[in-house]
């Protein structure tokens, strides 16, 4: 259990960020949490959660998420980048603000949380959480562009890796499609989910748990590693799978295209 740590969690007042927030305070510690939403978090006891209402996405947010943290912590032990949203849909439009408004939240923010952190530890010992994705790995049909942001940020662990100080943790989470309220964000529109789906008190369980010990990353579905490994010797077998998730994807364009879509509340 991680245990009387003074910790920064965004993206928490849904999905994983939610589970793992639930794991957190069970420990003695105290958690700024941070998101642009905070329904779920007014039921945690304020003695040990501080809500920080904001969106993630710009520098400005980020500054003021330090700024705060600072104010209430002496250091801040862990720092953990959770928020990101994906979506689902046919890339076919021309709309530069939609692709860079997925990117400062995903990429950007976490990024230069990242170089925040640094700073703020100045030389002390802490650790930085991540929250990628398998999907940073293998892109998939209709998540063109939460893929590449994904991509993006399995890139910047990788060289991050070989320059980050010797008092830095730096723990990646790579989730396959989790059962959360991910995909009503994704799109409005009833789509049939990513082949395997995981439930996210699991993933937030072997999330902890691998922050707690030290992991560099935290893959919480061993099927996919075992796919990985598979399609590598193997590459029919990651054709085969795509396939698979392409046809979701065309029965879904379908459904668009027909007016027979329905939406996730209906």
């Amino acid at each position: 259990m991680i245990d009387g740590k003074n910790i920064v969690l965004t993206g928490c007042n849904s999905g994983i960020g939610l589970e793992v927030l639930k794991l957190l305070v069970k420990g003695n510690n105290r958690i700024l949490a941070v998101d642009k939403d905070r329904e779920n978090l007014e039921k945690f006891d304020p003695a040990k959660v501080e809500i920080f209402q904001i969106d993630v996405s710009s520098e400005q947010a980020v500054d003021a998420i330090f700024e705060k943290a600072e104010s209430m912590f002496p250091l801040i032990d862990i720092f953990y980048a959770n928020a990101g949203y994906p979506y689902y849909e046919e890339m076919n439009y021309t709309d530069w603000n939609r692709v860079a408004a997925m990117f400062e939240t995903n990429v950007f923010s976490p990024i230069y949380s990242y170089q925040k952190y640094v700073r703020h530890l100045n030389g002390r010992k802490g650790i930085m959480a991540i929250t990628v994705s398998a999907i940073g790995e293998m892109a998939m049909p209709g998540f063109t562009v939460y893929s590449a942001s994904k991509f993006a940020m399995h890139g910047f662990q990788q060289g991050i890796r070989l320059e980050m100080p010797k008092n830095l943790q730096l723990t990646c989470l790579y989730p396959v499609a989790t059962n959360t309220n991910f995909f009503r964000t994704a799109n409005e529109i009833v789509f049939k989910k990513p082949f395997p789906v995981q439930e996210p008190a699991l993933v937030a369980k072997k999330m902890v748990d691998g922050i707690e010990s030290g992991k560099r990353k935290v893959s919480p579905c061993s099927l996919f590693g075992l796919s990985k490994v598979l399609m590598g010797v193997c590459p029919p077998v990651r054709t085969v799978y795509w396939a698979l998730e392409k046809k979701k994807f065309s029965e879904f364009k379908e459904h668009i295209k027909n007016g027979t879509g329905v939406k996730w509340d209906e």
